[in-house]
């Protein structure tokens, strides 16, 4: 059975979209899926974090944020959050991981390539450390 992944900020128009794509793009998807949601959907993914994420060959031009519903997250292995703080859900019998990362919201081109930077390690880090890069 195909792992799933759960990556969730309050938006999902940033870090979660992000962190997703690398792990799609990391992982071995006869093994493992990443999912994106947020607690509070924006309507679409910031077109900064659109442009950075570009940069590095991923497209998320048709990614549409979607909110974390009980639905979504069954049968889930892993929730990671990021930045959601109270709001983030509690899903039980999930391991779950917090990445305090900024919102990318607002700021300028260079401060999101950071946080897509540590983003991308943290992801690759994940998928190394649970045996399931390509």
């Amino acid at each position: 059975m195909k792992r799933i992944f759960i990556f969730a900020c309050v938006h999902n128009a940033g870090r979660s979209q992000m962190a997703a794509a690398f792990f799609n793009q990391l992982a071995d998807s006869e093994k493992a899926h990443a999912v994106s949601a947020g607690t509070q959907p924006a309507a679409a993914v910031h077109p900064v974090v659109v442009e950075v994420m570009r940069e590095v060959g991923i497209d998320l031009s048709a990614a549409k944020p979607q909110r974390l519903t009980p639905e979504l997250a069954s049968g889930a292995e892993m929730l990671i959050t990021m930045g959601c703080g109270e709001e983030c859900p509690y899903l039980p019998g999930v391991d779950r991981a917090d990445w305090p990362l900024p919102d990318p919201k607002g700021l300028d081109v260079a401060a999101v390539r950071g946080i897509r930077d540590a983003i991308a390690a943290r992801v690759g880090d994940l998928v190394e450390k649970k045996g399931l890069r390509r």
